[in-house]
């Protein structure tokens, strides 16, 4: 372990410009079917807190697909609110899953705001991303057994054919779920997981880009915009992040830019925890916009890949209602 660490220092120095910074905000008045738990992995002494979001038992009678939703660097389980809503609206179980070490409490022991970047970079260490990924994996282990005893409505749920988002660090953690390659380092062969859903990736900065995703061969959305820029300093560009849907192999890949939306968009958060880094106006005032937008298609990924739906899958090719100037790739 301590080998691919070290070989995995210059990539992830580099390639963190995909970090998301989210502030730590309350959610008042939780509904009945939005649980918070934490689950604790017992072979690495670890605590990983979770949010799960249950869909209605009432107009879905399963079994649930589930969809995993990981956070940025500064995040919390409470990222990516306005997706898992959406989802679990539309019949999906959806657990947002906190990785200590690379959450607002580890965040906060170096700084205070969220501007001081070189701060922020002393949290991109290798060994944060294998945790990253050794919690997703538990994660798949914890659903798989709450399932079979029948646990709660885990009972309801579909263990298999999993999906896997995330933003930013969290898309980091995706694509290294996906199959991404590092220096030195083969990645994670992860069959339990069936489709992807990457927010503001990048493409490697060290390193071909092609090579990195050849093992990528499930199908994945990629997801960014036009001022999804550098928000630790270290050099990342919306082109960087356009690229990454070009250097993907083909097979059931798709890509989304907004026009104006920025890292911030693709959180998946509203009010202050939105605000915690430099915007533009024209960002702000199109966020609801764009987040109707990927909402409702990231609702139709899922169910095409994971669900075999005709119709979301029908929908997918020429999605209605895109923005002025918004891109919609599908390579098939």
């Amino acid at each position: 372990m301590n080998s691919r660490r070290k070989c995995l220092v210059n990539f992830l120095s580099v390639s963190f410009s995909s970090l998301s910074l989210q502030a730590k905000g309350q959610t008042p008045g939780l509904r009945r079917s939005v649980v918070d738990q934490n689950w604790i992995d017992p072979g690495r002494q670890r605590n990983v807190p979770v949010r799960l979001r249950w869909p209605d038992e009432n107009r879905f009678t399963g079994p649930w697909p589930v969809v995993i939703f990981s956070h940025g660097l500064g995040g919390t389980r409470e990222g990516g609110l306005v997706w898992g809503e959406a989802w679990a609206d539309a019949g999906f179980v959806v657990v947002h899953v906190q990785h200590t070490g690379s959450d607002l409490d580890a965040v906060r022991k170096v700084t205070r705001t969220f501007t001081e970047q070189r701060a922020l970079r002393t949290l991109a260490k290798p060994g944060q991303l294998i945790a990253r990924l050794l919690d997703v994996s538990f994660v798949l282990n914890e659903i798989e057994q709450r399932h079979s005893a029948r646990q709660d409505l885990w009972r309801l749920a579909r263990p298999t054919q999993v999906g896997l988002a995330g933003h930013s660090f969290g898309a980091h953690t995706t694509m290294g779920m996906a199959g991404q390659r590092y220096p030195g380092f083969e990645g994670v062969s992860e069959p339990r997981l069936a489709s992807f859903i990457a927010f503001s990736p990048t493409v490697p900065m060290v390193g071909s880009a092609q090579r990195a995703f050849e093992r990528l061969s499930r199908p994945l959305l990629s997801i960014t915009g036009t001022r999804d820029s550098d928000v630790v300093g270290v050099g990342a560009t919306p082109e960087k992040r356009k690229a990454v849907f070009a250097a993907l192999p083909s097979g059931d890949k798709a890509h989304l830019v907004l026009t104006d939306a920025d890292h911030m968009t693709f959180a998946g958060q509203i009010g202050s925890t939105a605000e915690i880094v430099p915007r533009e106006p024209i960002t702000r005032e199109l966020q609801a916009e764009h987040h109707a937008r990927v909402a409702a298609i990231t609702t139709d990924w899922w169910r095409a890949t994971l669900q075999a739906d005709s119709q979301a899958r029908s929908r997918l090719e020429a999605p209605k209602h895109l923005g002025v100037g918004d891109l919609w790739q599908v390579k098939k």
